[in-house]
């Protein structure tokens, strides 16, 4: 739809109606869009891949943020509708616990194949992605160590993230996975670090990596 600069919008908070957080809306001639994608200041081309993808293929109505430290993509929303998301929340809880899996799986390699070392600073990039991304419940050092090492299927604590923190973090985690093995191997076989989930969340999981541009570096 558009490519827009920041002098371009208004960018505020409303209160979730169902989270103790706020949700970034920009406002545009009137319109008013919702975050779902975050990208760095030299992921500009994966950025438009994902908008066009968005609105050519998907027929989103979306707008592209370009600032100078990061690129964005958002949604068309009616405000009144994010009240009535019932069904947002039960989502996403399973899609956080099939992220979580796949960091995990990760950071164990890690630290399996390249030693304590490496794992740990892993970790410390982990949170410094956390912390620059804003995700809630992931501002400390023991937050951050309990979602590397806690199994998101029985711990009763997964974090309140929306959509946006996962496709970030699930960008992030292929970027540093990529550094860190020289290859993109860790990023096959979904599916069977999945196996532990209920195959229903499975299916929906696989249906909302691939329905992104994320179903080509996960698979």
């Amino acid at each position: 739809m558009f490519i827009l600069k920041r002098k371009d919008v208004e960018i505020s908070s409303i209160q979730h109606p169902k989270r103790e957080q706020q949700i970034p809306i920009l406002t545009y001639q009137a319109q008013t869009f919702r975050l779902i994608s975050v990208y760095g200041a030299k992921q500009g081309e994966e950025a438009k891949a994902f908008w066009r993808d968005l609105t050519d293929h998907r027929g989103k109505v979306c707008v592209l943020l370009e600032e100078p430290d990061r690129y964005s993509v958002w949604g068309k929303v009616r405000l009144e509708q994010l009240g009535t998301e019932a069904g947002l929340d039960t989502r996403v809880i399973p899609y956080t616990q099939a992220c979580l899996l796949l960091l995990q799986t990760v950071y164990i390699d890690v630290e399996d194949l390249l030693g304590g070392r490496q794992a740990g600073l892993f970790q410390k990039e982990i949170a410094g992605i956390f912390k620059q991304w804003h995700f809630p419940q992931a501002e400390t050092p023991e937050a951050v160590k309990q979602l590397l090492t806690v199994d998101p299927l029985t711990s009763l604590q997964v974090p309140p993230w929306e959509e946006h923190h996962l496709i970030t973090l699930l960008q992030e985690l292929y970027r540093l996975g990529k550094e860190y093995f020289g290859n993109a191997n860790f990023a096959e076989g979904v599916r069977d670090i999945l196996q532990d989930m209920p195959a229903a969340e499975q299916t929906q999981f696989m249906e909302w990596l691939n329905q992104s541009p994320l179903g080509k570096l996960w698979r």
